[in-house]
């Protein structure tokens, strides 16, 4: 929002939410039935294609942010380090708000317009003329109209609300209060109705001229230069009629600079290139890949999990993941996505954060949750984990964490088996179980007499149990193999606390993945289940409250966080995660795989003292 908004500042459509689309409906409805209907004479291709194009626009769209947020994690080409926050994903939720605009004004246009119907597919002359007119009045009128934005009267009232985002992203292009897209639409509408009322417009013509806009606009704001030196080399002309990623990045830092909307000759002539221009381009062009320090390697979870990604859809990225009902409209592309995965997907860089000068990534594994229960793909995952090792490995990376299901037991024994493979690593391997159990065990409230523990033992819930029986707290388990375990592990002394199963009467339950709801029906009313597994339980009870995996709220000072690790909480991260950028912050030259284990004590004293603080209980089922 501007920083004094004034009038037209909202759509128009702004209360309905995201059933804006429905304003369309009735021009959708009666475009496809005359098209059905009418005699093949009097059927308009050119009315009918209006939505359809519209939706190619929001694909072309979509493409660019999933390059944009791609090639920035990776750090090549970037140009603006500073990293994206939530409250920026969120001015720049509503980029398809311009897509509307212009689909609501092409329908009534073709009604107040009779020459803009029954257009031809074809017409030359009308494309030379759609190519002239833009840069001839449109390039010049927008520079005046861009210069007068930024005059304090109009800058206060509306255009700095595009200025807010410094760091562009593709979509930052069409984020502007209505009242600038109105003025934006009459300047871009100078071809287009030229054309139309000459009778030399074509569907072509009216097509290729807003991909055209679309393209450069997406192009200025993607942050990472890609237009090769050797085109201005080889036509010095071009660099006055084609802007380039970084003259525009530019305009966003400096503001007072680089007018020009996507031909620079304006700025030439009336003295606003900003000095640093050329230098700027040439640093990004041939800036590398960023040095990394820790890489946190997941999986993908849901088949629906894919437009949760930081790569997918930016919206729904900076939510927990949920199930939708419009997931179930988008299933063949989800299907698609899955086969796409399945057969010709290979490991890839998510997300990039940094640190207290640590530069951090998190490397996506593109398999499902549901894979990694089959045996017959655990050779398959393994290697997927081991390539990315090796390839940390060699970039140097100090610590790689293995988070959700890449540290199973039964898979790798908590990374133990690349540590056996390769002895020689100097890449430390983390599985963060030392600090779950320190936030289960902190999660768990001091007044609290006895626990019940529903899993089955692993590394993670002995050490839960152990550490609760040091402290004097009664623990049960459900299970009498579970009890028998313990018994046989535990020291004498934490023996002591051990109750044997059959009492469901505490109040405070930790679970693991396969709680059930048989489970869940035995707890007493008002019980706090905590998992500490990577998955959180479905829940069952109305009357119960649940926590969240194990995860701590991350500092302030951790940049280019954006999006939700799946199914937590803004800025919270899981303990895997944290696990192995705590490792390198601490500079712990050991691995915590297969049964080693940190001191509990230790590890949480220490994230505490970097900023991370515990995560409350955060609803109710």
């Amino acid at each position: 929002m501007a920083s004094k908004p004034g009038i037209l500042t909202n759509w128009p459509w702004k209360p309905l939410g995201s059933f804006k689309w429905i304003v369309l409906a009735p021009w959708v409805a009666h475009s496809t039935y005359s098209f059905i209907v009418n005699d093949p004479k009097e059927k308009d291709l050119s009315n009918f294609l209006i939505f359809p194009y519209m939706m190619v626009r929001m694909l072309h769209d979509q493409i660019w942010i999933t390059l944009s947020r791609y090639r920035t994690a990776k750090g090549r080409n970037r140009i603006v380090d500073k990293g994206l926050e939530f409250e920026q994903v969120d001015r720049e939720s509503n980029w398809d708000d311009q897509i509307l605009f212009n689909g609501l004004i092409f329908y009534i246009g073709q009604m107040i317009v009779p020459e803009s119907r029954f257009l031809p597919l074809w017409r030359t002359d009308g494309v030379i003329i759609s190519v002239l007119l833009h840069a001839g009045p449109v390039e010049f009128l927008y520079y005046w109209l861009h210069r007068a934005l930024h005059h304090h009267y109009l800058y206060s009232r509306y255009h700095s609300h595009h200025h807010s985002s410094i760091v562009s992203e593709p979509i930052t292009s069409v984020t502007h209060p209505f009242a600038e897209h109105i003025a934006y639409f009459v300047l871009f509408a100078i071809p287009l109705y030229t054309t139309a009322i000459t009778r030399t417009a074509s569907i072509a013509s009216f097509a290729g001229y807003l991909a055209y806009i679309d393209f450069m606009n997406n192009l200025g704001h993607c942050n990472f230069e890609f237009i090769p030196k050797a085109i201005f080399s080889i036509f010095p002309f071009l660099k006055y009629l084609m802007y380039t990623p970084s003259f525009h990045s530019l305009h966003h830092t400096q503001f007072r600079t680089n007018y020009s909307l996507f031909m620079p000759i304006y700025d030439y002539i009336y003295g606003t290139m900003d000095k640093s221009t050329d230098s700027t381009y040439e640093v990004s062009l041939k800036r590398e890949e960023d040095s990394l320090d820790v890489v946190h390697l997941t999986h993908l979870t849901t088949p629906e999990s894919i437009y949760h990604l930081r790569l997918g859809f930016a919206s729904l990225a900076s939510r927990p993941l949920s199930s939708k009902w419009y997931h179930y409209l988008i299933w063949p592309f989800t299907l698609w996505s899955v086969l796409m995965t399945w057969f010709y997907g290979q490991t890839f860089v998510a997300e990039r954060n940094t640190f207290q000068k640590f530069n951090l990534q998190s490397w996506v594994i593109p398999r499902f949750h549901v894979q990694y229960f089959f045996k017959w793909q655990r050779e398959t995952l393994n290697k997927y984990i081991e390539e990315a090792i090796l390839q940390a490995e060699m970039r140097k990376v100090k610590v790689l964490s293995l988070g959700l299901l890449n540290q199973g037991e039964k898979l790798n024994k908590n990374g133990e088996l690349y540590i056996k493979t390769y002895p020689q690593l100097k890449i430390k391997i983390v599985d963060g179980s030392s600090l779950v159990v320190a936030i289960v065990l902190n999660s768990i409230p001091k007044e609290t007499a006895e626990v019940l523990l529903c899993s089955k033992i692993t590394k993670v819930s002995f050490a839960i149990a152990n550490g609760l029986c040091e402290r004097g707290i009664k623990i049960t388990t459900m299970y009498n193999d579970d009890y028998a375990y313990l018994q046989s592990r535990l020291s004498s002394e934490n023996k002591k606390n051990l109750i044997f199963p059959g009492s469901y009467a505490a109040k405070i339950w930790l679970v693991g993945d396969k709680f059930n709801e048989a489970e869940q029906r035995k707890a007493p009313k008002g019980s706090i289940f905590i998992p500490f597994s990577q998955f959180p339980p479905k829940q069952f009870r109305k009357d119960c409250f649940y926590h969240s995996t194990p995860a701590m709220i991350t500092p302030p000072s951790l940049a280019n966080v954006h999006s939700c690790e799946n199914w937590l909480p803004r800025r919270v991260m899981s303990a895997w995660r944290i696990a192995g950028i705590l490792h390198a912050l601490e500079g712990w030259n050991v691995n915590e795989c297969g049964d080693d284990m940190f001191s509990v004590e230790k590890i949480w004293e220490a994230i505490l003292q970097h900023g991370f603080r515990p995560l409350k209980i955060n609803h109710v089922a």
